[in-house]
């Protein structure tokens, strides 16, 4: 099952989420990839390999993981005011771990750790003020797809074969590094201009609000409901919330 998960779901939903992202355009891409399209499906395979008290814990980790996101899209978006593509993913890329070796020197908590992340979602949105941006699907390249669900597949691998070695606070922190984030910004970035790619990452910033959702549930409910109630509940919940963020962003 954890075999058939890594090989198989994580790329579906990539597929899927990639697909609808360059009918809509770059502010409703990032949006999707606010949903936990490789965090979620590595906290079902912690869950199945490490056990539930591990996955809770990791779930925690990965609201805080989330939060360095944001500051990758906040990292992001201020440097591309004044830099090119090549240097805003480098400085958003050291955002995104410097905010997450300060997240691991706490020992996270559940509410505490998820209303930070709220806070920082609805920071990144107002610092990124909402523009309209026309779609422009023609201007990727034929692989990008393909690569995309490849690099999905194989960060979900290594990551859930690491696990028990960076433990789970760690494994959670990491899970949500914005391999898909990074790669869309640069190509809106250089293809479509900076506009493009701020609006993007303000997607993603308004997608925060389903992934913690998702978390929230599986950090409080997973000991109690166990694994499937638990992460049917919370793709319940993000699916939801997600619709609920685009229809008030609009």
């Amino acid at each position: 099952m954890t075999l058939a998960l890594k090989l198989f779901l994580t790329p579906l939903l990539i597929a899927l989420t990639s697909l609808a992202g360059r009918r809509w355009g770059p502010a409703v891409s990032g949006w999707l990839i606010g949903l936990p399209l490789t965090s979620g499906p590595v906290s079902v395979i912690l869950a199945l390999s490490f056990g539930i008290a591990f996955a809770t814990h990791a779930a925690v980790g990965t609201l805080g993981g989330q939060g360095s996101v944001l500051i990758f899209c906040l990292a992001y978006s201020l440097a591309a005011l004044y830099l090119k593509w090549p240097a805003s993913a480098v400085l958003a890329v050291m955002a995104f771990f410097a905010s997450t070796a300060v997240w691991n020197h706490f020992s996270l908590t559940l509410w505490p750790t998820y209303t930070i992340l709220i806070a920082l979602a609805l920071l990144v949105i107002r610092l990124i003020p909402r523009q309209a941006i026309p779609t422009n699907a023609s201007a990727l390249p034929r692989w990008d797809l393909p690569a995309r669900m490849i690099i999905a597949t194989a960060f979900v691998i290594a990551l859930t074969s690491f696990a028990a070695l960076l433990g789970p606070q760690l494994s959670g922190l990491i899970s949500p590094f914005p391999v898909f984030g990074l790669v869309l910004a640069v190509f809106a970035h250089k293809q479509q201009g900076l506009d493009a790619a701020r609006q993007l990452l303000r997607g993603v910033a308004l997608g925060a609000f389903a992934f913690s959702s998702f978390f929230l549930i599986v950090g409080g409910l997973l000991p109690v409901l166990g694994i499937l109630w638990t992460y049917l509940l919370a793709s319940v919940a993000a699916v939801t919330v997600n619709g609920l963020t685009l229809r008030l962003a609009r």
